[in-house]
């Protein structure tokens, strides 16, 4: 017996056969800020052979209250290479592999295809859709989080499960993030510890499987709560996220942000408000694409629903403030 991992291989649920499953899985970690800070340690001291770390980001200040992987010393440093080398120090048998890349509709699909279970902490709206998205129609479990304020969820789609557009087929129409609307660390911490035994036990083949449920914490009323969405319809029309490279020539594209910015990211656009909506849009010929843009999707997704009321059916969305993806 590995005396790294003899205390949970004398689980009945583990032994050495489960211990060979951790050992010859991959998993993909987007982000590396407080949920995966919060979830990597666990994953790597378990004995999962493969883990790769997705973040674009570098480590500041404020984020080591949440953050416990990096010190001081690692002010300024890339978060996916900072955390791998602090987890390389704690089991030095995991592979692990930095990619000091955002998770982009470009590039999701190959990244979702090399790993046998998806962990997306990266705790943005684009980024959750968008993975969801691969996920689903590569066969993958996502094991997906938010924490803000005082409480989060947990959920785990995909993979058989209903897809995240299943359980939420509508985006959020405000959305909030931890440095303005705040968070507190151990909210963050239980929350990515939930994914990472989720994600074990998806590895392991636990019953009752995590998969189809949803688990929330209410850190201000004391509170844990769940359901199953195990009978969740997927849409039968997504607008998806797609990245500036995917674009097309025979595209309208629709930038959103007004004045918030002096140049559109793609100089073809044509720059609309909210309240231009939809009388400014030209009527296209069938199948004809509009891209519809803002910072974050939100106002973008709105839009996608008022132009898909008044009849135009080809439509897909763009993030320009997520990092990486007006590149």
């Amino acid at each position: 017996m590995n005396a790294r991992y003899r205390t949970q291989m004398r689980l009945p649920q583990v032994g050495e056969q489960g211990q060979a499953r951790l050992a010859g899985a991959h998993v993909l970690v987007v982000g590396a800020g407080g949920l995966g800070c919060a979830l990597l340690p666990w994953l790597v001291g378990a004995g999962v052979g493969r883990v790769t770390v997705m973040d674009p980001d570098t480590v500041e200040l404020h984020n080591l209250h949440r953050q416990p992987l990096y010190r001081m010393s690692d002010l300024g440093r890339p978060k996916a290479r900072a955390a791998c080398l602090a987890l390389g120090e704690l089991n030095p048998e995991t592979r692990l592999r930095a990619r000091l890349e955002a998770l982009t509709p470009a590039n999701a699909g190959e990244r979702v295809a090399a790993a046998d279970v998806v962990l997306d902490a990266a705790d943005t709206v684009a980024v959750t859709y968008t993975l969801s998205d691969a996920c689903l129609r590569l066969g993958r479990p996502l094991v997906s989080a938010s924490a803000l304020g005082l409480g989060g969820y947990v959920g785990v789609f995909c993979g058989g499960a209903p897809s995240y557009r299943a359980v939420f087929p509508q985006l959020p129409t405000h959305g909030g993030d931890c440095d303005s609307a705040g968070v507190l660390g151990p909210v963050v911490a239980l929350l990515g510890a939930l994914q990472a035994q989720f994600a074990l036990a998806l590895l392991l083949d636990l019953s009752p499987s995590p998969s189809g449920r949803l688990f929330s914490w209410d850190a201000r009323r004391l509170r844990f709560g769940g359901c199953g969405f195990e009978g969740a319809a997927e849409p039968s029309r997504a607008v998806p996220f797609i990245a500036v490279s995917q674009v097309l020539d025979t595209d309208l594209v629709l930038d959103l942000r007004g004045s918030e910015v002096p140049v559109s990211a793609l100089p073809q656009a044509l720059r609309l408000t909210m309240d231009e909506l939809p009388a400014r849009v030209p009527t296209l010929p069938h199948g004809r694409r509009i891209v519809l843009g803002c910072r974050t999707g939100l106002r973008a997704a709105r839009a996608a629903a008022l132009l898909s009321h008044h009849g135009h059916d080809t439509l897909a969305l763009l993030a320009f403030g997520e990092p990486g993806w007006p590149a």
